[in-house]
């Protein structure tokens, strides 16, 4: 059984115990990275294939004709053509729930940074500001309190959930948006039709914090555009941990320029790595701060991924049902 991984570099693996996953009855082809020209040839005599964000696409598919497995290194799968897989009778499964630890507490690094005003007043404390004070403190940059405010979360799966319960220790009133669209009679997300959600309208209406945890579907792309900014609260902070393409990042520009909304956090672009630059990669953008998707690096996040890998693999091996099986 031969297997290739695609991207290993894109774990981190140097902190991490791939033994169980190398110890394996498949003879392993490791790429540190693979473009994706490349992708058709080094997967054409491959059984198993991991991949994180290198793309498997039709084409790619066709040039391997003993392909059975895709586990991909993440939980998005939307670097796989899926349609292509099931007509190919590819498997293709995924990590779930393994960097929720991680996420949730990037996006409160985020959500506090932002209503602290943290970057401004390390910033005065550096630049000489502070020293310059007749006072024993700094007030120059209104401060938020948490309590009393209102949370929106666009997804209640296992991370928004976990993002909401962190909100209501501090105090505040969360919220669950329904989307356009989507019939939440039975709620596949969380397995309970009960829970109470808001219109989307008046849900980005009443949020004085917005944090997105859903998944890019054909239904996201663009979720977040000019029309839903205007609607949303001139001090509401928006905070995007899921994918880049879910927020119009045109839109949010001129949003943060303009003081339409007080600011936003985000850990994910439309194009990862931005080689051709971003329209958010703006130091003039002072109320924005974004990071290099590194919301799900925490070490203990990537080895519970590569342990779950290890138990896909296995029950494929074994000829039993893939645990985390999206085909």
């Amino acid at each position: 059984m031969k297997g290739v991984i695609l991207d290993c570099d894109s774990l981190g693996p140097r902190d991490l115990d791939l033994g169980p996953l190398l110890a394996l009855p498949i003879d392993w082809t490791v790429y540190h990275e693979t473009a994706p020209r490349q992708v058709g040839e080094r997967i054409a005599d491959a059984d198993i294939v991991l991949t994180n964000k290198a793309p498997i696409t039709a084409l790619n598919l066709s040039q391997a004709p003993a392909l059975k497995l895709i586990s991909v290194l993440a939980t998005g799968t939307n670097v796989i053509d899926l349609k292509a897989a099931a007509e190919r009778g590819v498997a293709v499964c995924n990590g779930v729930k393994y960097s929720t630890g991680s996420v949730v507490q990037h996006v409160w690094a985020l959500i506090l940074a932002l209503v602290t005003r943290l970057n401004d007043y390390q910033q005065a404390a550096l630049d000489g500001t502070w020293q310059q004070s007749p006072f024993f403190c700094l007030l120059d940059f209104p401060v938020e309190e948490l309590q009393g405010k209102v949370l929106g979360i666009v997804g209640a799966g296992d991370l928004g959930r976990a993002v909401a319960k962190v909100g209501e220790a501090f105090g505040m009133r969360v919220i669950y948006a329904a989307l356009p669209g989507r019939d939440y009679s039975q709620n596949s997300e969380t397995g309970q039709s009960e829970l109470q959600r808001v219109e989307f309208k008046a849900f980005l209406r009443c949020a004085d914090i917005v944090s997105l945890h859903c998944p890019l579907t054909a239904e996201t792309d663009n979720l977040i555009a000019e029309a839903e900014l205007a609607l949303m609260k001139p001090s509401a902070i928006l905070i995007n941990t899921a994918r880049g393409g879910i927020v119009n990042e045109a839109a949010l520009k001129r949003a943060l320029i303009n003081n339409d909304i007080a600011g936003a956090g985000v850990d994910v672009l439309t194009s990862e790595p931005p080689r051709d630059g971003n329209l958010l990669l703006d130091r003039d953008i002072g109320n924005l701060i974004v990071t290099p998707h590194c919301a799900w690096v925490a070490r203990q996040s990537r080895q519970r991924l590569v342990d779950q890998t290890v138990e896909n693999l296995r029950a494929f091996l074994q000829g039993e049902p893939l645990p985390r099986a999206v085909l």
